[in-house]
């Protein structure tokens, strides 16, 4: 089992830039796992936005992130960042980093994360 911790989240303008970050416990390797990021905005259901595998040689975007966000992650740091440029007021949700122990595949579904963490507000003010 792994625990995760969200971190970054805040209120930026239209247009601006957020770097999330998710980092596992201490002690705890996520280089064993496929890692996404997702977001849930009030009255709307859990919604993929991207997803690296293992060692980070693929990685897969949701339509509306295309473009705009770039997902890394650091394995020597147990780290996984979601970096946001050109935010739009339709970016804001309660965003959450989610690990997939089927670490070769960028997995879409929300069903196919086995840890999740607490998640981390993200408001884009137009």
């Amino acid at each position: 089992q792994v625990q995760l911790a969200e971190s970054g989240g805040g209120m930026v303008q239209a247009g601006g830039s957020l770097r999330l970050s998710c980092a596992a416990s201490s002690g705890q390797n996520l280089n064993t796992y496929a890692m996404g990021w997702f977001r849930q905005a009030i009255g709307k259901e859990r919604e993929f936005v991207a997803s690296i595998t293992w060692n980070g040689g693929r990685t897969a975007f949701a339509d509306s992130a295309k473009g705009r966000f770039t997902i890394s992650r650091d394995n020597t740091k147990n780290t996984v960042d979601l970096q946001m440029t050109s935010l739009k007021p339709e970016d804001t949700a309660v965003y959450y980093c989610g690990a997939s122990i089927r670490k070769y595949y960028t997995a879409r579904p929300t069903t196919e994360y086995d840890y999740w963490g607490q998640g981390t507000q993200v408001t884009v003010s137009a």
